[in-house]
């Protein structure tokens, strides 16, 4: 049997259009099975079947109580989790939830073509990636700067935008240990054409992939 993911993509704030493109993508892995669900009751239930769950382009609170106990206790028991995009915009009022993802979203500006310099080639991530990768979305910005908690993967270029402020440290994608579980967090995905863009699908699957301890 393949390896199973669960994709939660329950919004209560902003919902991107870009959600079913993203699912759809995530769907043509080749190597893993997908269940897809906006029910907040999925993530109350058992999750030891999954390789990983996945919080795609998610905002607002969107978990019962009981579903945060099970993906805290999932994830320190040694469960994956990967967040893409507005996962960072995902249950401001759960301190746990902070620590797990890595940072929280603050703002952007506006949606534009940028560049994303790599700092680590050494992941499933980023290894596929050119030194300086070109690419447009809405360069988040960061409540705090998570270097130093996280292993960053990629950074922004600010210099490549406009409306950047977090200045020339400014993490874009990184991974981190939470218990013993792998989190894996990309601030791109915000628009349809990203999950039709072949390097940032390999971005997106190698992260997933190595969260769901597929890759080394």
């Amino acid at each position: 049997m393949a390896p199973r993911l669960l994709v939660h993509t329950r919004t209560t704030g902003y919902r991107h259009d870009s959600i079913p493109d993203a699912v759809a993508a995530v769907r043509e892995f080749t190597d893993v099975d997908v269940d897809a669900t906006e029910d907040p009751a999925a993530l109350e239930q058992p999750l030891d079947g999954y390789a990983a769950v996945v919080f795609l382009s998610t905002s607002g609170e969107i978990l019962t109580p009981a579903g945060r106990a099970r993906l805290a206790a999932y994830v320190e028991a040694g469960g994956g989790f990967a967040g893409v995009h507005a996962a960072a915009c995902t249950e401001y009022d759960w301190p746990y939830y902070g620590e797990l993802l890595g940072a929280r979203f603050d703002r952007h500006p506006e949606y534009q073509p940028g560049r994303a310099l790599v700092e680590d080639h050494d992941h499933p991530a980023t290894r596929h990636l050119p030194a300086a990768w070109d690419f447009a979305d809405e360069w988040y910005d960061f409540r705090d700067n998570p270097r130093g908690r996280v292993r960053v993967l990629l950074r922004a270029d600010e210099t490549s935008y406009d409306g950047g402020g977090t200045g020339d440290d400014h993490p874009l994608a990184w991974c981190r240990e939470q218990g013993a579980g792998r989190v894996f967090y990309t601030a791109l995905g915000h628009a349809r054409e990203a999950y039709r863009d072949s390097g940032f699908l390999a971005h997106l699957h190698g992260g997933v992939a190595w969260a769901a301890r597929l890759v080394q």
